[in-house]
């Protein structure tokens, strides 16, 4: 009930005039981290909030798969979809490479990699599944998408004109790069319909790299256990199964005409169990925990994000 009460207070603050740009998932990590400021973190709550942290989300992950189809990811096109690809795959080595170089924790840099590259909130606590980095990490990791994102959302649509992209060119840079869908929606359709259109099948098609992102987590976690490494204080790493979930919804999506009305009931039913989730990652997290990480995460994320801006737009300016 508390995680449910600070997911709905997120989306009545989404719709304050100049809040209508963040999502409701950023709003309610905000908003669950002044909760546990303010009024402390309820004993009898946790365990309904541990069950928005994990279950729900992986719930929620399985549905984002009905938001995408094969189609619409061969709509950007072979050359569009591997700048996506080549995109993603290169802003999460060079993120987590540098981190590892600035002396940062395994976990919080694979969690501000990932929601660099991929998705933002959605992709942090996804992957947060197999990393099971610290809840201060998580919240450390969508401030930093968060922030950029939304510098980025401003930015991009004053640089279309003097770069010389067209709609086309812009919506995938927008898609390509941006890390919150809602951001990128936002920045994609001041560039008129067109961009805005084809910023948003990117942005989706990006979606998809989720599901081998976290595999391949799941996987080097897994090493790190057969090794003796650092396995994050757990004993075991966890068998993503959401994320087959995830593609299984994107074939049934493919391949089944789901109407427009139930497409619209489980979209809105995925936003809200992230934003449960991500309400539960804000009532978990200790301020005086997330002071005390410094501000060099947040410079990772600073660059990791510049990185991909330019990256994208050198495929883009190269292959498009």
């Amino acid at each position: 009930m508390l995680a449910t009460a600070v997911a709905l207070a997120a989306f009545a603050l989404g719709r304050i005039p100049g809040l209508t740009g963040f999502s409701p998932l950023i709003l309610a990590i905000l908003i669950g981290i002044l909760f546990r400021a303010v009024a402390g973190m309820p004993a009898r709550a946790r365990p309904g909030v541990v069950l928005s942290m994990r279950s729900l989300l992986r719930l929620a992950i399985v549905l984002l798969g009905l938001q995408l189809t094969a189609g619409q990811v061969a709509e950007v096109g072979l050359a569009g979809i591997a700048v996506i690809v080549v995109t993603v795959v290169c802003t999460f080595g060079f993120t987590v490479g540098l981190g590892r170089l600035m002396g940062l924790e395994r976990g919080l840099t694979e969690l501000i990699a990932a929601g660099t590259s991929i998705c933002g909130a959605s992709a942090v606590v996804a992957a947060n599944t197999v990393t099971r980095a610290r809840d201060e990490d998580v919240a450390y990791a969508v401030a930093c998408v968060t922030v950029f994102g939304s510098v980025a959302m401003i930015i991009y649509p004053l640089l279309a004109g003097p770069i010389g992209l067209d709609p086309n060119a812009y919506g995938i840079w927008a898609g390509a790069s941006i890390h919150e869908v809602a951001q990128v929606v936002a920045a994609a359709f001041q560039g008129g319909s067109e961009a805005g259109e084809i910023g948003s099948v990117a942005k989706l098609s990006r979606v998809m790299m989720l599901a081998p992102v976290v595999v391949a987590l799941s996987l080097l976690a897994s090493r790190r256990v057969h090794r003796g490494g650092d396995t994050g204080g757990q004993g075991r790493t966890p068998v993503p199964w959401f994320v087959l979930g995830f593609i299984g919804m994107v074939c049934i999506n493919s391949v089944v005409a789901i109407p427009m009305e139930a497409k619209a009931v489980t979209t809105a039913a995925t936003t809200f169990l992230l934003s449960l989730a991500l309400a539960g990652m804000g009532l978990e997290t200790d301020l005086a925990k997330l002071r005390a990480r410094g501000l060099r995460p947040l410079a990772l994320g600073g660059i990791a994000s510049l990185f991909i801006a330019g990256f994208s737009l050198g495929l883009i300016k190269a292959f498009l």
